[in-house]
């Protein structure tokens, strides 16, 4: 037994407890209801530095620990990623025009446990093509969770999201994956957004990890920025990405950062 509070797999992956499941609802609660607090402070006009003064300014006020801000020389409480960047975009001067889409990442820390969540934003009005981009990703998204229960694989999760998302003639993001969480940001397995049904581990009750497929509408390659941060899609081609934190149960899984608010999905109106 590797922790005094479950056990660890031969791949690495921390089996917690029934007990363990609190503080990670905790964990997701506080960074989904910080997410639900932005949303109306996204409108053309405003810029991803505001957006992040006033997560930072959540983070302080509702007495939970930013994950992000001091992580590998990180600085701020959130990563927000405008139309063609894929991900760990820097809140800067980039100010929002109307159509633009935009992720935002928050990681929170409650008593230990980390709670990681990103949704998608749009400034103004979305043109169609963005709109059908990131009812896609929700969809690849949630068709991966429906994929999470003991017995099935990773494997499993990584096809249902691929399958889905190249029917719509998009392309899964593959040089970024979800990771396991806990008491620690990131920790065993890599989880894909792609793959066969039937491979990689098999999961368990007690496995805690993030699903958080980036999607494409052109190809799937990108490229990190001079910052060694930001990851754009090669193509220019708008990206969009949804995220939950997990824990799989006996007979499927527990979503720990839904929105209280119901503003998971269509966060713009």
């Amino acid at each position: 037994m590797n922790d005094i509070r479950g056990r660890t797999t031969k791949e690495g992956i921390r089996i917690y407890t029934e007990a363990d499941f609190a503080g990670m609802r905790a964990a997701g609660r506080a960074a989904a209801e910080i997410l639900d607090n932005v949303a109306p402070l996204v409108k053309p006009g405003v810029t991803t530095a505001a957006l992040d003064d006033f997560i930072t300014a959540e983070v302080t006020r509702m007495g939970v620990i930013s994950a992000t801000i001091g992580y590998k020389g990180y600085k701020h409480a959130s990563c927000i990623s405008v139309n063609h960047v894929v991900c760990h975009g820097i809140p800067g001067g980039k100010v929002l025009a109307d159509g633009d889409i935009l992720n935002i990442d928050v990681t929170v820390i409650v008593d230990g446990w980390y709670g990681d969540t990103s949704r998608m934003f749009v400034a103004g009005t979305p043109a169609r093509k963005a709109e059908r981009l990131i009812e896609v990703t929700h969809e690849s998204l949630m068709r991966g969770i429906a994929a999470v229960k003991p017995g099935n694989t990773f494997g499993d999760i990584g096809f249902a999201i691929q399958s889905y998302v190249e029917q719509n003639r998009m392309s899964v993001v593959r040089d970024f994956c979800g990771h396991g969480l806990g008491l620690v940001f990131h920790a065993p397995p890599n989880v894909l957004h792609y793959g066969r049904p039937g491979t990689g581990p098999v999961l368990e009750e007690g496995m805690f990890f993030t699903i958080e497929p980036m999607v494409n509408l052109g190809r799937p390659e990108t490229k990190v920025l001079a910052d060694d941060w930001t990851a754009v899609t090669r193509d220019k081609s708008l990206s969009a990405q949804y995220e939950h934190s997990v824990g799989v149960t006996a007979d499927g899984c527990e979503i720990f950062t839904l929105s209280p608010a119901d503003k998971f999905f269509r966060t713009w109106e």
